[in-house]
């Protein structure tokens, strides 16, 4: 028996996300995943692009066919197979400050997917608003459900005083709301979100809280030691280096722990370069590994080596690597900024403290990089607490949200 009920029919979803994970790569020696400059430079790296691609498998599983539209930022233009059912094409222009283009691109696709018929247009909103515009085209096309999924709200998540972010604010939350209140079906990573959009006019039926998850098989058996020779207690840092992450402001307060501790950066961006170059000219460069991008799959071995997560964003969703550091069993320090008080809990699984605060950061990572039982009751906490973001359970709940918009099965119960 399907945990929320009789199992359902399978459907042909149409998912739009302006990212999807980057296509699997390998370095020169043929063993690790590798991700050139260039395409680092664009971003294709993230929570958002591992929750679509990990619930497109899910679905899959579960005997979904899927066609999944995206920008070719992470890989060249083409049609890849993922899993039995589904097939990921990539469009667009590599671009960055066209970037919204990939959806003129992907319009004919949309319109003219091929295969059975469409019975669910699935949207995927980030910052790329012309992926609800795209959608929108698609659902009246295919005379079926819209459901979109909000990663980043821009009128009551993200944050800047950029031209860019007050663009996105001002203008892109009048797209995002029109959008949203049309729609047959929102899903919300967190319940801020979903008590925000509710206020400006989403009805509450038709709003689901279905939150980022890890997939347990990725994060099952023994792990190996990603940093060997580095010395402990390890503090990492985990995703894109990009400006919302503020990975600058964790380097800064790192340079000024008076204890023994190391900091580790994994991952890439549009930040990187600035990132790289703070680290080696800071008073801790000696104790600072700088990994670039590593492929997904090698994220429970990065994890697992830490002693310690710090996520110092200035605006956040939700923070899916947050989910998948309680996998691993790693306390957190982390912002206390947008949904992520809804994961990070103060006292069972990490610290909160003030984005853009170096003394509180430095505060945080002295008191628990100098006390290992503390470290070790949290990550006890943090396992247990991860047990209800597991994948399969999250992607049965999407799919049960297709069948509400089709009629079939009643709405499942909007908590996370």
């Amino acid at each position: 028996m399907h945990p929320l009920g009789p199992p359902v029919v399978p459907l042909h979803i149409l998912r739009l996300c302006s990212v999807f994970e980057p296509a699997p790569g390998r370095s020169a020696d043929g063993t690790t995943a590798a991700l050139d400059r260039r395409t680092a430079r664009y971003d294709p790296i993230g929570g958002m692009q591992n929750h679509t691609a990990t619930l497109s498998r899910s679905l899959d599983a579960l005997g979904h066919r899927q066609t999944v539209l995206t920008a070719r930022l992470a890989a060249p233009r083409g049609v890849r197979p993922l899993g039995e059912r589904a097939r990921v094409h990539r469009t667009g222009l590599t671009v960055p400050h066209l970037r919204q283009l990939w959806a003129v691109a992907a319009l004919p696709r949309a319109l003219h997917p091929g295969g059975p018929r469409v019975d669910v247009v699935h949207a995927h909103q980030g910052e790329d608003l012309a992926t609800l515009v795209l959608a929108r085209v698609a659902a009246r096309r295919h005379r079926c459900p819209l459901v979109v999924t909000v990663h980043c709200s821009v009128a009551h998540t993200l944050r800047g005083g950029s031209l860019r972010a007050r663009l996105l604010q001002v203008l892109g939350g009048r797209i995002e709301r029109a959008a949203l209140r049309r729609a047959d079906a929102v899903v919300v990573l967190t319940g801020r979100t979903a008590a925000a959009l509710r206020d400006d006019g989403v009805p509450a039926e038709r709003l689901s809280v279905i939150p980022s998850g890890f997939d347990p098989e990725l994060f099952a058996g023994p792990r190996g030691d990603a940093f060997p020779g580095v010395p402990r207690p390890r503090i990492g840092y985990v995703g894109r280096l990009a400006p919302q992450k503020r990975v600058d402001v964790l380097v800064r307060a790192f340079g000024q722990l008076r204890g023994e501790a190391s900091l580790v950066i994994v991952g890439d961006g549009p930040d990187g370069e600035e990132v790289r170059r703070l680290a080696a000219a800071g008073p801790a460069a000696a104790r600072t590994t700088m990994r670039g991008f590593v492929d997904h799959t090698a994220v429970p071995d990065v994890l697992s080596s830490l002693d310690l997560l710090v996520l110092p964003s200035v605006y956040e969703e939700m923070g899916s690597v947050l989910v998948e550091a309680m996998a691993a069993g790693l306390p957190v320090v982390a912002s206390d900024v947008g949904g992520i008080p809804e994961v990070v809990r103060p006292g069972e699984n990490g610290v909160l403290v003030p984005p853009d605060d170096v003394p509180s950061l430095v505060d945080a990572l002295e008191r628990l990089a100098g006390d290992p039982r503390e470290r070790a009751r949290l990550a006890a906490s943090a396992r247990a607490l991860a047990e209800a973001y597991a994948w399969p359970a999250l992607a049965a709940r999407v799919a049960h949200v297709y069948a509400a918009v089709l009629g079939s099965t009643p709405r499942v119960p909007t908590t996370a």
